[in-house]
């Protein structure tokens, strides 16, 4: 008789799901190669094993989610305690499975259950295609604190939009920047969980229909033209080495009914998926061009959707848990990342008042004490505005709640500062100067309990001028919250040497508490440490040239210094000041090839907007000036310039580590804060910037003498322009100056070309809105002190070393912990 084979205990099936041993990891991986993927290790693709192993993480990551849930549901029950909900457009959270690890605590383990079964972990993880959700900062705070809530033990829920396609992918041809869509669902996702019976409906279009109810009280009725479905994904958050695991909870927009088997049958084959078509185009892209008209709409309609569906789904979760809508406020605090989701007001005070029947004031109550409001921007261009056509064509119900909040603003502006009109206009949400539009800003302040910015300048900038009149009526509502990093994926994940070594000498509390990296300060001055500490910094360099020569077939120097300017391209960021001094360098070597020169290595990396042709012809420019300095055989490689395509997290993670110096030399009073500034100061490398953004803070912790600091500060440059700046004045008086804009314009980087790069030569000639030329001469002498600095090594491996010592600021946690106490007044469970 056939002996019976014995069924696995459930302790053994626990241990396969949960178990964090490298035995257990790797029977894990191998189940999940063939239950979940279908193969067996000897057919296996690449894409095969990254699965299978992201898989056997999100077991464990699960495990943590659902306990979670169930304190989350036994506390809730005997505590008040407020979840938060995160609203962004955009979140960039990098490669899941390195980062998963880490919080984990299992790298080592997992690294040793690959390794038995023949894997390479870190080829694994190169696997990963990144979600490109987001176009910069902005996504990449959001992805930082959905961390440190979890980090912190926070309950918290990011919601958002699972674009289709996200950010684009860049390459380059002849120098231009070309755009390629970026496929990343093409291999699938295996960190998110689809939840269609969560779905939500959402309304558009249409008109409204005004009536009394059989109380005799006033209702209004939205009878849309069209609705759509919201499906929402979910991927779990993890917080470093604890219990608790959040939600990032993302929308992806469907038809109500997919397919018309009527239109089908009768051979109308486009009308019977029309719907399928038009709803699903609502989260096909992230950022659609909204320079036509019809760019505008589907811009608009994405925040609405989002928004709508994000606010039905709290008040469900709030009602799961036995609290009704007159309570919403109570159990939730939810923060408006920038302006994007504005329109959550608006849409917050219909659900409560046309669906929920709440009278008004306590509505406006309930909304008010729910939101917060986060700027992000100083530049009056990124505050949105929608033209009241197109507001009222999609949203007309929320045109009408935005009118009767902004008459019952103004008559109190009239109250408080009577008879100043001139103010009554400027604070009005509807702006009635040149057309009218609807001003999102506007809406997020009123309808918000607090208002913060992102750094101490900005927040002091906001209230001086951006937000002046708003911060005069309610002085109260406005708060300062610098931006920070987790040093989570920022240091333990993208330098490992590093974090081993500081980790070596102080101990592990710093990944959790940043400050710890204080004592470092004790280190400074030691000689083994010092040594220790160049060997990190020189074998990243290395990973990094190898990277540049794989991708740009450019060959650099590891012993050159690497000086960096990675970030969104933009006039204000000032790349092309970056540029203006490469030239400068390149123009002196070419006078007198002898001549002692610190070889150095400009890498550059970042997107230009699709429509902004200036920052593609910056781009242009960066591209054309490196075929030409790093082929002249005067220059000998001493100068080397590279232009590192399609920027992203992924990227990111072998350039911050590698880097000398850190370009942060935007216009002071322009960049809100900047956080790869902080990234970079993070891992070693010594800023070159001026008092703008979170460089004020950066420079007041790492000390003045480890900073090198340029360029007007924000109140100089306003009265630069007040005085009437002219920047041929500039140009006549500096022969350095001179040189670098000749050489462009005589076509000496364009093959004798004179107009290709006439558009940046003249308007840095008739206008130089962001001041490059008032900036270059001190930027030059910045440059030059650098240079002295970096020949001494001791000495920059001190600075070096103190920079990384005096960073505990910036860590994403203290940020949060500062939201918690001055905005959401919550306290993690």
């Amino acid at each position: 008789m056939k002996k019976k084979s014995k069924r696995p205990s459930r302790q053994a099936t626990l241990d396969i799901r949960t178990g964090l041993s490298p035995e257990s990891l790797s029977q894990a991986f191998l189940d999940n190669l063939y239950y979940a993927q279908g193969r067996i290790p000897a057919i296996a693709t690449r894409n095969d094993l990254y699965m299978a192993l992201a898989y056997t993480v999100r077991d464990r990551l699960l495990a943590r989610w659902v306990a979670g849930l169930e304190r989350y549901s036994k506390y809730e029950v005997e505590n008040d305690i407020r979840a938060v909900c995160y609203f962004s457009a955009e979140y960039l959270p990098g490669p899941h499975l390195g980062n998963n690890l880490i919080n984990l605590g299992i790298v080592a383990e997992v690294r040793e259950a690959m390794e038995q079964l023949g894997y390479s972990l870190d080829e694994i993880i190169e696997q990963e295609e990144e979600p490109g959700l987001g176009n910069g900062g902005l996504g990449r705070l959001a992805s930082c604190f959905m961390d440190s809530l979890a980090t912190i033990g926070v309950p918290a829920i990011g919601y958002g939009i699972r674009y289709e396609f996200g950010i684009f992918d860049q390459d380059f041809r002849d120098g231009w920047q070309v755009e390629i869509t970026d496929k990343w669902l093409k291999l699938g996702n295996p960190w998110e969980m689809q939840r269609p019976e969560l779905s939500r409906e959402v309304k558009l279009g249409g008109h409204t229909e005004h009536y009394c109810d059989q109380d005799g009280r006033y209702r209004v009725r939205w009878l849309p033209a069209a609705v759509v479905k919201g499906i929402p994904y979910d991927t779990p958050i993890l917080g470093f080495q604890g219990d608790t695991c959040n939600t990032l909870r993302l929308w992806k927009a469907e038809a109500i009914e997919s397919f018309d088997f009527e239109d089908f049958n009768v051979g109308n084959y486009y009308a019977a998926v029309e719907e399928k078509i038009k709803s699903e185009t609502i989260t096909k892209v992230l950022y659609p061009n909204d320079e036509p008209e019809i760019g505008k709409k589907l811009r608009l309609i994405q925040e609405y959707f989002f928004v709508s569906c994000s606010l039905q789904d709290m008040i469900r979760i709030g009602e799961l848990y036995g609290t009704g809508v007159e309570h919403f406020d109570k159990r939730f605090a939810a923060q408006l990342n920038d302006t994007h989701p504005a329109i959550a007001v608006a849409e917050l005070m219909r659900l409560l008042v046309d669906e929920h029947d709440l009278d008004w004031a306590r509505a406006w109550d309930i909304t008010r004490n729910t939101f917060g409001y986060t700027n992000h921007t100083l530049l009056p261009e990124a505050l949105e505005k929608w033209p009241v056509g197109i507001f009222g064509q999609i949203l007309p119900r929320h045109l009408e709640i935005i009118y009767e909040i902004n008459r019952r603003f103004l008559d109190q502006v009239r109250e408080v500062f009577p008879g100043d009109e001139q103010r009554v206009a400027r604070l009005s949400i509807i702006d009635e100067s040149g057309g009218r539009y609807v001003r999102m800003a506007h809406l997020a302040c009123l309808g918000s309990r607090a208002v913060n910015g992102v750094a101490e300048l900005h927040s002091q900038l906001l209230t001086r001028e951006v937000l002046r009149d708003f911060h005069e009526m309610f002085p109260d509502k406005f708060h300062n919250v610098t931006n920070g990093v987790t040093p989570r994926r920022w240091m333990v994940l993208v330098n490992p040497r590093l974090s081993a070594l500081i980790s070596e000498a102080i101990g592990d509390g710093w990944i959790r508490n940043l400050d710890e990296l204080r004592g470092l300060e004790n280190f400074a001055d030691d000689p083994g440490f010092r040594n220790e500490w160049c060997r990190v910094k020189r074998d990243n360099k290395n990973d990094l040239a190898a990277f540049i020569a794989k991708r740009t077939d450019v060959a650099v120097n590891p012993d050159s210094l690497f000086d960096i300017q990675v970030k969104r391209l933009h006039e204000y960021k000032r790349q092309h000041l970056n540029a203006l001094h490469i030239i400068t360098q390149y123009a002196r070597l070419k006078k007198n090839p002898a001549s002692d020169c610190v070889p150095r290595t400009f890498i550059f990396a970042g997107k230009a907007a699709p429509g902004y042709m200036m920052a593609k012809l910056i781009i242009k420019l960066i591209n054309s000036v490196a075929g030409v300095v790093n082929n002249d055989p005067d220059v000998n490689g001493r100068l080397k310039v590279v232009f590192l395509p399609d920027f992203n997290v992924k990227n990111s993670q072998l350039i911050y580590p590698a880097a000398d110096l850190s370009e942060q030399i935007s216009l002071a009073g322009k960049e809100a804060s900047g956080t790869g500034n902080m990234k970079f100061s993070m891992n070693g490398a010594l800023t070159i910037g001026t008092l703008d953004g979170a460089n004020v803070e950066i420079r007041e912790e790492v000390g003045d003498e480890n900073f090198f600091l340029f360029g007007l500060k924000a109140d100089e440059v306003h009265d630069v322009r007040r005085q009437g700046y002219d920047p041929q004045a500039y140009y006549r008086n500096s022969p350095d100056l001179k040189e670098a804009v000749d050489l462009i314009a005589s076509g000496h980087f364009s093959a004798g070309d004179k107009g290709l790069f006439a558009p940046l030569v003249d308007t840095l000639l008739q206008r130089d809105d962001y001041l490059l030329f008032a900036d270059y001469q001190s930027y030059l002498h910045s440059q030059d002190q650098v240079s002295a600095a970096f020949l001494d090594e001791h000495s920059w491996t001190r600075k070096s070393i103190l920079n990384v010592a005096r960073m505990g600021k910036f860590s994403s946690d203290r940020s949060i912990r500062e939201y918690c106490d001055k905005i959401w007044k919550v306290k993690p469970v």
